[in-house]
């Protein structure tokens, strides 16, 4: 043991290193704030296939499931928890952000990293003999992936593929390439009644199907995003359709159901996957012509944000200093694993898995819930068309970007402190 002198010494510089720590996060400009997330992104969580990775030791050191974990499904078939759980949607959502910064800065090296990000979602509708399927992330060998997709990760992934359409950075031939994907994806996606392609023996998993605000917002926005993007009458033709179609408990239009904007239904909050929705009305906002549509687009967005800004203050129930265990070892959730022949069983298993794991690694707990929730709806806020409701927010939007030391934080998943910050000096504030 030590010296009890070695020990009250030790105590005092480590609350002392804590305590400098807290001050250093926070008392940093939102710029340097941001420059440090964009630094730490690119060093510790981009794949060398240009796929952003969910989580990663200090130094960037991650063991990335083998080809034959993906194949037998381990820890679970859908990948849940896995450190390539959301290469789709994590990428389709980041690409804004690198396309405004390199549109802001005009350096190559910015061109090349949002480039990165657009053939990482190419890849990822390029992995599997199953038409239209879009993979989560890849293994070591750059190919071998889980067997299932989700609506959560096609549809980041289509509106990161699109805004990079849009772009002049996109050459022709990227242009072409793009627009192959995107019509050849959602043609068999509505082949299968809106359903997600996935492989044997699961088939499908995930709907753009439906009378809920995400399922609505996704639907339309692939819809709409189509007939901008190819000008085929059959997509506006399926889309006006879409438009007036009534359903759920209130027998709204999905119209309708735009205007009311981002619902949270299967947790307390849950910006950070509703958050891809709301992307989505945004791209509707930015699409529509018609002059009472484009208006209750608008209010959706209006709408989300006002929810969205309910939790930024959970980023202040963050430590900057915390110290709390993070497991690596993610294959520790595999004591429990077995077989999975439906996307239900193979759901159950990853929530089985959960638990224990949480209990273990209490630090991801506490990134998601105070770091994941709170960046992702800054991001919401900031995609208001309404500029007096995001200038009244702004305060607390610098308040959650430089909560954080990003160089202390495991999971990747604060690169919406960067697509916020993009967004506010785009507008100006």
């Amino acid at each position: 043991m030590l010296p009890f002198l070695n020990r009250r010494q030790f105590l005092i510089t480590s609350l002392a290193a804590n305590a400098a720590a807290r001050v250093h996060a926070e008392s940093r400009s939102p710029t340097a704030a941001v420059e440090q997330a964009h630094r730490e992104i690119w060093r510790r969580f981009v794949d060398p296939y240009g796929i952003l990775i969910d989580f990663a030791d200090l130094n960037g050191c991650v063991s990335l499931p083998t080809p034959e974990e993906c194949r037998d499904g381990k820890p679970n078939a859908l990948g849940w928890w896995s450190p390539i759980e959301n290469g789709a949607m994590f990428n389709g959502l980041y690409l804004e952000a690198a396309l405004h910064r390199w549109k802001r800065t005009g350096q190559e090296k910015d061109a090349d990293q949002a480039r990165r990000l657009m053939k990482g979602l190419l890849l990822l509708n390029s992995i599997s003999e199953v038409k239209g399927f879009v993979g989560r992330g890849v293994s070591t060998d750059g190919k071998s992936h889980y067997p299932m997709g989700s609506n959560d990760q096609t549809l980041p992934w289509f509106l990161g593929l699109w805004r990079y359409w849009q772009s002049t950075l996109a050459t022709a031939e990227e242009k072409k390439q793009i627009r192959q994907h995107l019509e050849e994806t959602a043609t068999e996606i509505i082949r299968l009644g809106w359903q997600m392609p996935a492989e044997p023996p699961f088939l499908t998993r995930g709907s753009f199907r439906g009378h809920h605000f995400e399922e609505v917002a996704r639907m339309l926005f692939t819809l709409k995003m189509l007939h901008t993007m190819t000008g085929d009458q059959r997509w506006a033709q399926l889309y006006e359709e879409e438009l007036a179609n009534r359903g759920g408990e209130h027998q709204l239009t999905k119209l309708e159901i735009s205007e009311k904007g981002m619902v949270f239904f299967y947790a307390k909050t849950h910006n950070w996957t509703s958050c891809t929705a709301v992307g989505a009305l945004r791209g509707l906002w930015e699409m529509e012509e018609e002059p009472k549509r484009k208006a209750a687009y608008r209010q959706g967005l209006v709408a989300s944000a006002s929810l969205a800004a309910e939790s930024l203050a959970l980023a202040k129930q963050f430590d900057p200093a915390d110290s709390s265990t993070f497991v690596m070892d993610w294959r520790v959730m595999n004591v429990d694993w077995k077989v999975q022949k439906t996307p239900h069983e193979a759901q159950d298993l990853a929530l089985r898995q959960l638990k224990p794991f949480m209990k273990l690694a209490p630090r991801r707990g506490k990134e998601t819930a105070f770091v994941r929730e709170p960046t992702a709806a800054s991001w919401i806020v900031t995609l208001s068309p309404d500029i007096q409701q995001v200038r009244k927010w702004v305060p607390e939007l610098h308040q959650v970007i430089t909560r954080y030391d990003y160089a202390r934080l495991y999971y990747s998943q604060f690169f919406w402190s960067e697509m916020t910050w993009e967004r506010l000096l785009l507008l100006g504030l």
